[in-house]
């Protein structure tokens, strides 16, 4: 028999090395905070704020994270298609075309816990012209519902609009929609009244000193000059952001929902 809730534990882009050691060092005290029985975490900048290896999903993965989430940035890395084709539970946005490795959602089996399915979904505006991420929610809803109701999407998109109505869109169909990519971590974490939880975007796992993880002085040289500069990571002031949401099993429905930034600014 399944549980009567799940307690879920999303965090926000982790960005490269520091990222991942402040998450290595602090995620134990979320999972005793929460309870947690389920962890996603968005992984497309954990290599050098480019992609990911092998190495990372082995590393996320004995912290005790479930699945991993992606975006636009998994591309970056050539060795990000081989650890997509050979790892089901990295994902890769859904709605890209289906000739690219990798899958857009797993019904992640917690044996008597019952079962999860995470869909991962990636903007249009600002972004490549990729297949509607609205219908293929539809589509994947479609499946996953065959076997649980407890859903979480990842919504990695640039515009807040493209989000909050893809929230509204599927109020009372995803136990949670949940924005990255931004990596500013937003202020409107809420349960809809249909009970999706929803935030625009969970923040970044990563160096705050930066330009959403980018060295200062170079992205205001890419400001100025108009002209690309070399990416080179931040490594100072990192925080750790996530978002908890407890679902009913039976419903699909979020109970709880709670966003936090550590350590909070100001």
């Amino acid at each position: 028999m399944s549980a009567k809730h799940l307690n879920i534990l999303f965090i926000g882009d982790i960005i490269g090395a520091p990222g991942l050691q402040l998450t290595e060092t602090i995620i134990k005290n979320y999972f005793q905070k929460y309870h947690i029985d389920f962890c996603i975490a968005n992984g497309e900048n954990l290599s050098d704020g480019k992609g990911l290896t092998f190495d990372n999903v082995a590393k996320l993965t004995s912290l005790g994270v479930n699945v991993i989430t992606g975006g636009n940035h998994l591309w970056d890395k050539w060795e990000t298609r081989k650890v997509l084709a050979e790892n089901r539970n990295v994902l890769r946005p859904l709605n890209y075309p289906r000739e690219n490795p990798g899958n857009g959602f797993i019904i992640y089996d917690l044996g008597e816990k019952g079962k999860v399915g995470v869909i991962n979904l990636q903007g249009r505006v600002y972004m490549q012209p990729l297949e509607d991420p609205f219908k293929m929610a539809d589509w994947a809803l479609t499946k996953i519902h065959e076997q649980t109701k407890v859903v979480i999407i990842d919504m990695h998109a640039e515009a807040t609009a493209e989000k909050i109505a893809l929230g509204w869109y599927l109020d009372g169909r995803a136990s949670a929609v949940i924005g990255t990519h931004t990596h500013i971590p937003t202020a409107d974490a809420r349960i809809l009244p249909a009970g999706t939880a929803f935030i625009s975007d969970v923040g970044m796992t990563g160096p705050y000193d930066s330009v959403i993880g980018l060295r200062k002085d170079i992205a205001i040289k890419r400001f100025i000059h108009g002209t690309p500069y070399k990416y080179e990571m931040a490594s100072h002031d990192v925080r750790f952001c996530g978002a908890y949401v407890q679902v009913d099993t039976e419903t699909g429905k979020a109970l709880k929902f709670d966003s936090f930034v550590f350590p909070a600014f100001g």
